[in-house]
């Protein structure tokens, strides 16, 4: 009887470590796509079930055994069910949980196949569907990208002048003694970088700001911090510096002044201010930076600005979205619009890298708290792609094919709705092929071929869920770009993690992306002037 139990239960565990996928919710990690992890489950389940089969024989010959035994002296009036009755017993136990786990994993399987069936080019490699040939893009070119860039350096000269006269206005409202102090303003972004398609044309400018002295900024990137999460890679924190841990850094605390020489800056006879009047935009307490609260005062302090020199300009000025305070709109009374962002940032130490609190062609982010801020490596990007030019053929395609790209890109989401990707995405990839691929591979001549690899490479970042940021531990960053070696030689940051984080996003990004594929010769016909009906290449 005994033995008969402990051979049920046997069966039953052995049956529940042979099968883990009986508890799913402990499984979720587990990509069901991924061929590799379930060959391995695949091997391991056979060699439980030999295992298993050698237990039960074992188990077998030990209570024949003791059956044998218990005959000879036990009661012949007491009768216990036969071995065939527990055996019998087991082999239904395991076929019960047999079959509910094929259930489960026919589910499982069903759900992927539904999936799957969503993706309908996956695994192409973009071979399937055709791109507008070499003639077609070449008059999609000249007749819809140049008509709506022949004003950008009207619109950039207009935006520079009136946003140097707002900034200096801005200056002269704030106290100096007790507000922050803001610099010349600094042009970025894709309209500086020549491939800005979408419309309206939006100039972006940066605005480094410093806290008034004695007080001083101290910024700890994710490469310096150890503290930071690994989901907060590309950010870093800002901590506001008092008197008392800028002393550390004076050279009156390494010299011997003599005695009638004071320290100007600990002098305590020159308080400036009250520390007590000094809004430094901290988190509440901590003396960490807050993103709301900088955005918050900017926003203020642009208001009261445009309030003292409106009287000059014949247009008004509005704000186009209140989560981003430097987001800017003109109107004139003719109805002609031009839209331009600026965005306060922190200067990291003495370098081109800025921390900004979000990028203005991207909402603001709610995963990142207030005291996160985004490290932006804009002025980087923009020298690499004007010095790479100059290494490069005349009338290169490179910016053509990412203008291209931008404009699928922009149609596709006012169809299918915004995903994951973005055009910065679209932007590295460039930047990635462009050191990919010899110089003289991107002559204009070789528009249709350099786009087809742009998607190539783009498809292949987004199946293996892996784009490395540009500049970020890239071993093949030319020297001019002159970026700091702490990053330089950094862990390579993964721009789609994201998506191994999120399915949902990762699936509607797929399907946007083949979807934009799908349509691309379509919208470049239909956004073309007057096509001659040209042949497809064969």
């Amino acid at each position: 009887m005994q033995a008969g139990i402990f051979k049920v239960c046997l069966v039953v565990v052995t049956a529940i470590v042979n099968h883990p996928l009986l508890f799913p919710n402990e499984n979720m990690t587990l990509l069901a796509n991924d061929e590799q992890i379930i060959q391995k489950m695949r091997e391991r389940e056979e060699n439980l079930r030999s295992q298993q089969l050698q237990l039960e024989q074992l188990l077998s010959s030990v209570e024949n055994k003791e059956e044998n035994k218990d005959e000879t002296n036990s009661d012949p009036k007491e009768e216990e069910p036969p071995w065939d009755f527990w055996s019998a017993l087991s082999m239904i136990i395991f076929l019960m949980i047999e079959i509910w786990r094929q259930d489960f994993q026919d589910g499982n399987s069903q759900a992927l196949n539904k999936e799957e069936d969503d993706l309908p080019f996956i695994g192409n490699h973009c071979q399937g569907v055709s791109l507008p040939n070499k003639a077609v893009l070449a008059i999609f070119y000249e007749q819809y990208i140049r008509v709506i860039t022949h004003d950008v350096a009207k619109t950039r000269e207009f935006v520079e002048g009136f946003a140097d006269d707002l900034l200096e206005s801005l200056r002269s409202v704030c106290n100096r003694d007790a507000d922050m102090e803001v610099e010349d303003n600094m042009c970025v972004g894709s309209t500086y970088e020549n491939w800005r398609v979408n419309r309206p044309l939006t100039c972006d400018l940066i605005v480094p700001f410093a806290p008034p002295e004695p007080y001083q900024f101290k910024c700890q990137p994710w490469v310096a911090n150890q503290s930071i999460p690994p989901d907060k890679q590309g950010c870093g924190t800002i901590q506001v510096c008092g008197p008392g841990d800028e002393a550390r850094s004076c050279v009156c605390d390494k010299t011997k002044l003599g005695e009638d020489m004071v320290c100007l800056l600990h002098n305590p006879t020159n308080k400036k201010t009250d520390n007590r009047e000094i809004d430094l935009l901290c988190s509440k307490n901590t003396n960490l930076l807050d993103t709301h609260q900088v955005m918050k005062w900017f926003q203020s302090a642009v208001t009261k600005a445009w309030g003292k020199i409106s009287h000059k300009y014949d247009f008004d000025l509005s704000f186009s979205h209140l989560d981003s305070p430097g987001a800017l709109r003109v109107k004139f009374r003719s109805g002609k619009i031009i839209s331009f962002n600026i965005t306060p940032v922190v200067q990291f130490e003495d370098t081109d890298l800025y921390f900004i609190s979000h990028f203005p062609s991207s909402p603001v982010s709610h995963d990142l708290s207030h005291t996160h801020w985004v490290l932006s490596f804009a002025v980087y990007e923009k020298r690499f792609l004007k010095n790479i030019a100059k290494h490069l053929p005349m009338n290169s395609c490179h910016l053509s094919c990412l203008q291209i790209m931008s404009f699928l890109h922009s149609k596709q989401c006012h169809i299918t709705g915004t995903s994951g990707l973005s055009t910065y995405h679209l932007k590295t990839v460039l930047m990635h092929l462009i050191l990919a691929r010899p110089f003289t591979d991107w002559d204009v001549v070789m528009l249709e071929e350099r786009l087809r690899d742009m998607f190539k490479s783009l498809e292949k970042c987004l199946l293996e869920k892996r784009l490395h940021h540009f500049m970020v531990g890239n071993p093949k960053l030319p020297q001019f770009v002159n970026l700091p070696e702490d990053f330089q030689y950094a862990e390579p940051l993964n721009l789609f993690r994201p998506f191994v984080l999120n399915r949902e996003l990762y699936h509607n990004t797929l399907v946007m992306f083949y979807e934009m594929l799908r349509n691309a010769t379509v919208l470049i016909n239909e956004y073309s002037l007057n096509l001659p009906a040209l042949p497809v290449n064969k």
